[in-house]
């Protein structure tokens, strides 16, 4: 969820624009008035132009602020509108599947076989259903933790690992899909890789870009995860896909929280838009860098992510 913003700062400007057009109103209806009387005070028209044009270009400056806040409301309030669509659609879809299911085990006499497919269907709803919660959470979770930057000291393999087993579990997939290793081909991952971040914080980061790279790649995803030092002290994370890819001027907006590309009640891809904000988030507090690359000739996805490392 977007976190709420302060209405002390556009209150202020309002006022102070209100008050900058009434003393330029006013300081209009002076120079008038010296200027029917005669007055010679050189002084007093001087001072008078001063303040006046002082205060004109404060109302300037003003009014482009204020278009630049009415910009990002409205841009904000379609970000939310989207996010409403994509939660209402990820909510009723399994609730609606759950349903037919439910009342044709009730009303019906069904085979075992027909039953066990039935089980099998609900529980992948039960499981979309609880992705969603977990998306919710963790954007939660995040919002909360501003201040961390990252202190602790965590070796990435077993996170890549875990991360890569909960998302083959989640697709039923073969973990053997998602293929993990160094960052020269056929080196395998180092053990000793040492990133600084909490273990929670990198395992949001890589849950959501495998997620997301097994998702748009299906039926037969074709991922892959690079890791390794590279010069500066700093750990390299790639991860690759063969799905459709993402247009070159959307690879900043996809960042963005409740952004998805396309038109929400169209897509047949399930989501919420926040997994790719939740990454940019973390990643930013931990000081490192996330970003959209082209696969070259392939197609598909490439996401590099840059986070301090240590010295194991």
């Amino acid at each position: 969820m977007e976190p709420r913003r302060s209405l002390g700062w556009p209150i202020l400007l309002g006022v102070v624009l209100v008050g900058s057009i009434i003393a330029l109103g006013v300081g209009w209806v002076l120079v008038s008035i010296a200027a029917a009387l005669g007055s010679k005070n050189a002084a007093f028209y001087w001072a008078i132009l001063g303040v006046g044009v002082a205060l004109l270009v404060l109302v300037l400056v003003g009014v482009i602020v204020y278009a630049f806040l009415t910009v990002k409301a409205i841009a904000l309030s379609q970000r939310q509108s989207n996010f409403i669509d994509s939660v209402t659609h990820e909510l009723k879809s399994p609730l609606a599947s759950l349903k037919l299911y439910l009342q044709t085990l009730t009303r019906r006499n069904v085979s075992a076989e027909q039953q066990a497919d039935f089980h099998r269907f609900m529980l992948d709803d039960v499981e979309r259903l609880d992705t969603l919660i977990d998306h919710l959470l963790d954007a939660a979770k995040t919002l909360q933790r501003r201040g961390a930057r990252g202190g602790n000291v965590t070796a990435l393999e077993p996170v890549l690992t875990h991360a890569r087993d909960t998302v083959a579990s989640r697709y039923g997939i073969g973990a053997e899909t998602i293929r993990v290793g160094g960052l020269a081909d056929g080196e395998p991952l180092p053990a000793d890789l040492l990133v600084r971040g909490r273990a929670a914080d990198l395992e949001i980061v890589f849950r959501n870009l495998i997620d997301n790279a097994v998702k748009y790649s299906l039926p037969r995803p074709d991922v892959s995860i690079e890791a390794g030092a590279v010069p500066g002290g700093t750990v390299l994370v790639r991860v690759a896909d063969n799905g459709p890819g993402i247009p070159s001027q959307e690879r900043r907006n996809v960042f963005r929280r409740f952004v998805r590309l396309g038109s929400e009640l169209e897509r047949s891809t399930p989501g919420t838009g926040l997994g790719l904000s939740l990454v940019q988030s973390i990643v930013s507090r931990l000081r490192g860098r996330v970003l959209v690359k082209d696969r070259g000739p392939a197609s598909g996805t490439l996401v590099e992510v840059r986070l301090p490392g240590t010295k194991g």
